[in-house]
């Protein structure tokens, strides 16, 4: 990805890792909007990121998606990067009876979220030079975790949608890339002072390295060994990972 000069939108780009790539691509020279339902948590951003701009969005309502991109394309014709970031991440029972209204929310803003937003961008982006559509997703959706079991599926699903799109966009011009963090402190489970979980700006600085050059899948190095566990002896990390999480988590 050229990491210069594009007009870029983020979802979720108020806090954690959407926080950290608006200012990271910022700091480089881009143009960057940043999208979210918090309209203070933007202000904040913006207000320390001279020069950035931002706009409410809620990725879970349909309506407000398709108002947003058109106006966005409209004040910013030179869109040409989108990055779908927002999510939420909540702890359900796969085991038991699982909360309807958690599920519906999870899988309404971080599969259909995205999946709506790119639909709104789609055919602009066609039109830009050097146009990218990135999704962050996670190793959850390579190794799940257990006791969040939607969240782990939606990621797992949304990577799936990430090959179809790139099969059928690889002709139109449009780079589709997903990003797949690990453990990141951010506010996701409370995990800000996990001692675990990797710095969010070490985070950042190695998925900025690898998001300047050509991979499809941007991911730091403590992120390969789960990337690359799915296939037909995947059950062993999976329960040796969950137990150790839950373990954690407990505690």
């Amino acid at each position: 990805m050229k990491l210069t000069g594009n007009t870029i939108f983020i979802t979720g780009g108020g806090s954690g890792i959407g926080r950290g790539l608006a200012e990271a691509l910022h700091r480089r020279g881009n143009k960057v909007i940043i999208g979210g339902r918090r309209p203070g948590v933007l202000d904040e951003v913006i207000a320390a990121n001279p020069g950035m701009a931002a706009i409410e969005i809620d990725v879970g309502n349909a309506s407000n998606i398709e108002a947003v991109a058109a106006k966005l394309i409209a004040d910013y014709p030179d869109l040409n990067v989108l990055i779908n970031n927002a999510g939420i991440m909540l702890l359900d029972s796969a085991a038991g009876r699982i909360d309807d209204a958690r599920m519906a929310a999870t899988i309404t803003t971080n599969l259909m979220g995205p999946i709506r937003v790119t639909s709104a961008f789609v055919e602009h982006l066609k039109t830009k030079p050097d146009a990218v559509i990135a999704y962050t997703t996670s190793v959850l959706g390579f190794v799940p975790l257990a006791l969040s079991a939607v969240y782990s599926s939606t990621k797992a699903a949304l990577h799936s949608y990430v090959l179809s799109q790139r099969f059928l966009l690889k002709d139109a011009g449009v780079r589709v890339l997903e990003i797949a963090p690990p453990w990141v402190r951010t506010d996701l489970l409370n995990s800000r002072d996990a001692e675990q979980a990797m710095p969010l700006d070490a985070f950042i600085d190695e998925t900025m390295v690898a998001l300047g050059t050509d991979t499809d899948e941007v991911l730091v190095e403590n992120a390969r060994m789960l990337r690359n566990n799915p296939g037909p002896n995947e059950h062993a990390l999976v329960t040796g990972f969950n137990e150790q999480l839950t373990a954690l988590l407990a505690g």
